[in-house]
């Protein structure tokens, strides 16, 4: 295999506003970015995937099927745009890592699983370029949750000298990566990031984000209600432990709002100090002298001053310090996730997802065969 050959990662979040693509390459085992893209989902595919997601329950097989391949193009589309943009064709592409949209995260329901769809074949027949896909079903088979598969990239980029470093992701849900200077990782999802925060500005504003969390910046905690969302039974929980919008979403919100009369800034304020507090109690016992930011969240001015504060003794900084641009993390780790799957190595994510052995991640869809 080639370690000259550029490899591609796609992904889609909880935010489902478009595709994130990296292309990268290798070298001394280290990923270098070479170009970055975001494709918005056309505007119907947006309609038919937030009318899924919104639906807050598992959708049908059906259901599944019918978006599966127009998500599928369009994670395609935003490869060959990627490809064309950066000078290269096809065939400079050893694989195309892709992690697809996630509509339904449920590992400890009574079939566990986790459903993302833009099936990886059709990507493949689509570009013509080796896809790996399906990266959270070997894990959950295994016992674990699935998620969150960002420490593992984490450990190979962010390995300290000495001492602890801790990686804070903060996507729609926050999770945290700790690696110790023994090489070990561990991680698992604190709670909610964006996806309370733009849930509700979306409800309440038609925004679909709070730029620099100017919102929240203007509101007041309103100190009973983020008691009431603290006490929620799943924030208790012990790792591992990974959840999504299936959980933390408007329904949920809703109902600790019922009966409650508080101005719609300020349930914004309290959702920040609650992503503050949560990740505040999941980084605390590490002990680090560093905490690194990725994710989208990380340009939420309002939050990271809310983190800062809890987080005194602490130094915040952002993973673009260390080489690795915040915004484009995630797309990197399935792009090397790709990498390491073709190379046959099995992921040890006992002490991340709880699984009960190290397991090969992700599915591997060759191109049609040319004739």
């Amino acid at each position: 295999m080639s370690e000259a050959a550029h490899y591609i990662g796609l992904i889609s979040g909880t935010s489902r506003d478009g595709v994130d693509a990296v292309l990268v390459s290798f070298v001394n085992e280290r990923p270098t970015v070479l170009a970055t893209l975001c494709l918005a989902y056309p505007d119907s595919l947006a309609a038919r995937l937030e009318r899924m997601v919104r639906a807050g329950r598992r959708p049908s097989d059906e259901e599944s099927r019918e978006l599966d391949a127009a998500i599928a193009n369009h994670f395609a589309d935003t490869a060959l745009q990627l490809i064309r943009g950066a000078g290269l064709d096809a065939g400079a592409v050893r694989a195309i890592g892709s992690h697809g949209q996630t509509v339904w995260h449920d590992p400890d329901g009574p079939v566990p699983e986790s459903i993302q769809l833009g099936s990886p074949y059709r990507i493949a027949a689509r570009t013509g370029i080796l896809t790996v896909g399906d990266f959270r079903r070997a894990d959950i088979e295994a016992g674990g949750q699935g998620a969150p598969l960002a420490p593992l990239l984490h450990r190979a980029l962010f390995r300290p000298g000495r001492g602890k470093r801790v990686v804070l992701n903060l996507g729609g849900i926050a999770n945290i990566s700790l690696v110790d200077d023994q090489g070990r990782v561990s991680g698992f999802d604190t709670g909610p990031a964006n996806c309370l925060l733009d849930a509700w500005i979306q409800d309440q504003l038609g925004e679909p984000f709070d730029r620099d969390g100017a919102w929240s910046a203007g509101g007041r905690v309103d100190r009973q209600l983020l008691e009431v969302l603290l006490r929620d039974p799943w924030l208790a929980r012990p790792p591992p432990k990974s959840t999504g919008i299936e959980y933390f979403n408007l329904a949920w919100l809703h109902h600790h709002l019922a009966g409650r009369t508080i101005a719609p800034r300020d349930v914004q304020a309290t959702l920040a100090e609650l992503t503050a507090l949560t990740v505040t109690a999941a980084v605390r016992p590490c002990g680090p002298a560093n905490l690194l930011l990725c994710g989208g969240g990380a340009h939420n001015i309002d939050l990271v001053e809310r983190l800062r504060r809890n987080l005194r003794g602490i130094r915040l900084c952002s993973t673009g310090d260390f080489g690795i641009d915040p915004d484009w993390v995630e797309a990197v780790l399935f792009a090397w996730l790709a990498r390491e799957r073709l190379h046959g190595r099995p992921q040890d994510t006992r002490a991340i997802t709880g699984a009960h052995e190290p397991i090969l991640l992700g599915t591997i869809a060759p191109p049609p065969a040319v004739e």
